[in-house]
């Protein structure tokens, strides 16, 4: 099972009006696509609005696209910039308000995916948003558990081969925030444990020319939102070139494989839900046809 959405399709509309202000979203994935731990979505929000102060009863994550918007989690006020991301945990506090100028947009993912419009039945408002001092969100602050933000540069190998400097504007280097790369692919981890999330991951992942992650499953859902570039996508035996703003959710034992065959790179925005199992959490393919060509091999020698 799969659900596929061009970016043409996706026009956010006002939600929660008696509790917002100028926000909008439009929901990528929820339950009526069969979804049962994705529910994403991409949330406008305009300069001069708001999202009252609420809490929900099913993990955030999100991912800043563009504009400047503030982000008021558990008493203190965040001003982000695109690229920023984070985990809201299950029953914290928080609440949105507009950017300096313009509009916001970011991605949201919602596990497990809750139930009703805009996840309406798991969302408790509490009030107007409190007024808290706002600060550039500071990647350095230990106390910004949450939080974290990806620059250009952190999914771009050759940026990675130096040392980082000690007084570099970004958290230290190590395991959790190390860049995986691999047969023309980069992944760089955002939401994971280390940002206190228990039910889902979200990762930025770029393939170079020629890179291809060949037909698997999984025991658990995907889904990938395409930053720049195109790439050739596959799910359920279906073929899909997935161009900017394109978004594909992989449910459960959904094959699924994708190849660029463009010039240039692609990258998109990732998430699994619930998080991988320690083992086993790809199944590919081509590892178990060859089991099945090995037992033919072993009939017909006998």
């Amino acid at each position: 099972m799969h659900h596929f959405i061009r970016a043409a399709d996706v026009k956010p509309t006002p939600a929660f009006p008696q509790h917002a202000a100028g926000y909008r979203r439009f929901a990528l994935s929820d339950r009526s696509i069969g979804a049962v731990h994705t529910g994403w979505g991409l949330a406008e929000l305009d300069a001069g609005g708001h999202v009252d102060l609420h809490v929900q009863s099913f993990e955030k994550s999100f991912f800043v696209v563009a504009g400047d918007p503030v982000l008021i989690l558990d008493g203190r006020g965040y001003r982000l910039s695109a690229g920023a991301c984070g985990v809201i945990p299950v029953g914290v506090q928080h609440a949105w308000l507009g950017p300096t100028t313009g509009t916001a947009r970011w991605l949201d993912m919602n596990a497990p995916c809750p139930k009703g419009e805009n996840f309406a039945d798991g969302t408790y408002f509490i009030g107007p948003p409190p007024a808290v001092e706002v600060k550039p969100f500071d990647i350095r602050d230990p106390s910004s558990r949450h939080l974290f933000r990806m620059a250009d540069d952190d999914i771009k190998v050759d940026s990675v081969r130096t040392g980082l400097k000690k007084d570099a504007a970004k958290v230290s280097a190590s395991m959790a925030t190390a860049l995986l790369v691999y047969s023309g692919i980069s992944l760089k981890m955002l939401v994971d444990q280390r940002l206190d999330a228990a039910l889902h991951t979200m990762f930025m992942v770029e393939y170079e020319p020629n890179a291809n992650a060949h037909p698997h499953d999984h025991p658990l859902e995907e889904a990938y939102y395409i930053m720049f570039g195109e790439v050739e996508a596959w799910a359920d035996d279906q073929k899909y070139l997935m161009k900017p703003g394109d978004f594909l959710w992989a449910g459960v034992g959904c094959t699924h494989a994708f190849y660029n065959r463009s010039s240039g790179n692609v990258r998109w925005l990732e998430t699994q839900s619930p998080q991988p199992p320690a083992r086993n959490s790809y199944r590919w393919s081509r590892d178990w046809e060859y089991v099945a060509e090995q037992q033919q091999q072993q009939g017909t020698a006998r």
